[in-house]
């Protein structure tokens, strides 16, 4: 069972609050002032944690599920903590009678500008992480403030007068979440670039195909283990192209072994990489990452979706060795016509050798290709008997859901990963 966005910002939320309540006079707990406290809290609160899940530690993936979770549910703790610094900025968080104090003494006009500096800088690193249009390259470095950023926000809460004692539940409480946001931020912005799992690679092999490209890439000195359906952060050494990526490896193996990865040109960068990699170049691979992993001890015919660029951890799923039971296994690959993946004839080829019922879809979700397949598969097999996994856009995830409920297959029965995310 993993952690969702909803329950967890919840709990800090409830956490929050309460510790507040337990902070300030009974009769003052409906209070305007007391709900502005409450706010303040549970924002830093979600902000420390939004930094832990920055980290990209294995321990905090384990726990939601993937890595593709975690920055999931970092995005919505930095938008719930800039709504609630907002009430927070709004609304006094203080009342006559309330004994108050500041944990940290600084002169009232840093105080002050601290306190305006906290709100700004918290609005930044949302507003930034939101904004899409900003070009990737130009986003990872204005996000790399998100740690000095947040430094300002937890001198704010130390500066600011308020019945909070340092030694009180809502006291350790912050005093928790900021260490473990400023660990967080410490680790990724200092020393993720020396301790974190990765290795060199030399790109071996460079197969073009149309506003595509897979890449081979094989270990130099010792690799890094993975399984099918993993992803990597991919950071090819020349210029233009160090930054690093998020890319699903289209290969299965262990560290001594190749791997390959199925690129499409989408962006500033990706247009750069697909147009300029070549055998000889070095890349830095950070891995592995990632929960999709093929689950088939339940017995039940599978159903693979792919769309376009989604493909990748079915490749991997395709060529691993230890793979079993693929005679159970439908995969349809939606593609573009004029757009298909270089390789493509041969993944089918691979299919059909291993037993996989591989079937092109040249259309959308609408197409008979993929509906009247579909329909006859769970008028074979039973709609209890089906599993899904899926890799794709959000539209055709949207579709294939839809499709599920039509045909009576509970929602438990997909699999999939978040497709998109920074």
């Amino acid at each position: 069972m993993r952690i969702t966005s909803t329950p967890f910002l919840v709990v800090i939320a409830a956490i929050s609050t309460a510790a507040v309540l337990a902070a300030i006079p009974q009769a003052d707990w409906l209070s305007s002032a007391a709900m502005s406290l409450s706010a303040g809290v549970a924002a830093l609160a979600m902000m420390g944690m939004a930094a832990l899940l920055g980290a990209r530690w294995r321990w905090v993936e384990d726990l939601f599920g993937g890595l593709d979770r975690v920055y999931e549910v970092h995005k919505w703790l930095g938008v719930w903590a800039l709504a609630l610094a907002s009430v927070h900025l709004v609304f006094k968080a203080g009342a006559q009678g309330w004994e108050t104090a500041s944990i940290l003494s600084l002169p009232p006009y840093w105080t002050r500008l601290v306190r305006q500096l906290s709100y700004v800088a918290l609005g930044l690193i949302v507003l930034l992480a939101l904004n899409r249009k900003i070009p990737y390259g130009t986003w990872r470095w204005w996000h790399k403030l998100s740690g000095p950023l947040f430094l300002i926000v937890v001198l704010h809460w130390l500066s600011f007068k308020s019945p909070i004692a340092l030694a009180s539940p809502a006291g350790l409480w912050l005093a928790l979440c900021a260490a473990l946001g400023v660990a967080g931020a410490a680790w990724k912005l200092l020393l993720y670039p020396f301790f974190s799992r990765h290795a060199e690679y030399r790109v071996t092999a460079v197969t073009p195909g149309p506003s595509s490209v897979r890449l081979e890439l094989a270990p130099v000195g010792r690799g890094i283990p993975f399984e099918a359906g993993q992803f990597a952060f991919l950071r090819l050494l020349e210029p233009g192209l160090r930054e690093p990526h998020p890319f699903t490896l289209a290969s299965a193996g262990d560290a001594g072994q190749p791997v390959q990865f199925v690129i499409r040109a989408l962006g500033d960068y990706t247009n750069k990489l697909v147009a300029e990699a070549r055998p000889g170049m070095h890349a830095e691979v950070y891995a592995p990452f990632g929960r999709f992993q093929r689950s088939a001890a339940n017995g039940d015919f599978e159903v693979w979706i792919a769309g376009g660029v989604g493909l990748s951890p079915f490749i991997a799923w395709l060529q691993d060795e230890k793979a079993e039971g693929l005679g159970r296994v439908t995969l349809f690959n939606f593609f573009t016509p004029g757009r298909e993946f270089p390789g493509m004839d041969e993944l089918g080829a691979l299919a059909r050798q291993r037993g996989v019922d591989w079937v092109p879809v040249a259309g959308g979700p609408g197409a008979p290709e993929f509906r009247e397949r579909f329909e006859w598969l769970v008028g074979q097999v039973g709609a209890a008997k089906i599993s899904l996994s899926f890799c794709g856009p959000a539209g055709l995830l949207a579709a294939v859901r839809a499709e599920m409920a039509r045909h009576g297959i509970p929602a438990s029965k997909l699999r999939y990963e978040q497709f998109d995310f920074r």
